[in-house]
């Protein structure tokens, strides 16, 4: 069964676009590879272009698509530049053990700025539902974070915050990280933030409307049973076939609404 309309369905899909092209730079998987400044390139071009959406004018079918979502569904220009200074944080980086604060103004540009833009999409535009955005973002980008942490350190990324590691006699080399004896339980606590922002992000949605809520509870459900997954195996085994990233949580999003 389709829970989306075709015209919400078809937004999905052009956010989906957008956030995977972005991916594909700051993971070196564009046109440019892993040459920074061409890949820093691509970043401002798109910020250009999400300028010029905003003036109203669109140059292919992708941005004729997020234009008409952007009209309908009254979606916010700095939520889209805040996916892109996300991205830039990755590629100007690369982000290797963040202050407290740095880490949630990522986790905010590449997760939650993603929920809000999806949850006007999908039918709630309150200050709850982007509360909803708000913790359930980071919820998500903190079981990321434990889940990816060796697939991010072959990248030369760590995001584990500086704050909660140096409460450990542990070693700054990322490379020789995961054989730490305290890596299990720094990664324990950043756990238990997880489920407390998927609590909270479970409130809010309780305030919203529940048809347009149905996706933000389906995400949450899939990234709490990784997080059962990872505790399960004890924090030793952080080898992942898939490297799930922003881009992922899109598709994931797209295929629960179109039932496929």
């Amino acid at each position: 069964m389709r829970i989306l309309p075709r015209a919400r369905r078809e937004a999905m899909y052009a956010l989906y676009a957008f956030c995977r092209e972005l991916d594909d730079i700051a993971d070196g998987d564009s046109s440019a590879g892993r040459d920074i400044k061409k890949s820093l390139t691509l970043l401002n071009h798109w910020s250009s272009r999400i300028d010029h959406l905003y003036d109203g004018n669109a140059q292919d079918a992708l941005e004729r698509v997020l234009l008409a979502a952007i009209r309908t569904y009254g979606l916010n220009k700095v939520d889209f530049q805040e996916i892109i200074e996300g991205m830039r944080m990755d590629l100007e980086g690369p982000i290797v053990f963040p202050d407290e604060q740095i880490l949630d103004l990522y986790c905010d540009r590449v997760a939650s700025a993603v929920g809000r833009i999806s949850v006007r999409i999908f039918g709630a535009r309150s200050k709850n539902a982007d509360q909803v955005a708000y913790y359930l973002g980071r919820a998500l980008q903190q079981v990321n974070i434990l889940r990816d942490l060796n697939s991010d350190i072959s990248l030369g990324r760590c995001y584990l915050p500086k704050q909660l590691v140096g409460r450990f006699q542990i070693s700054t080399n990322i490379h020789s990280l995961l054989e730490s004896d305290d890596i299990g339980s720094i990664c324990k606590i950043l756990a238990e933030r997880a489920k407390d922002n998927f609590k909270s992000a479970e409130y809010y949605m309780g305030l919203c409307p529940t048809e347009a809520m149905k996706p933000a509870r389906l995400m949450a459900a899939s990234y709490k049973a990784t997080l059962k997954s990872l505790e399960k195996q004890g924090w030793k085994n952080f080898k992942t076939p898939l490297k799930k990233s922003l881009a992922w949580k899109i598709i994931f999003f797209t295929k629960a609404l179109i039932g496929k």
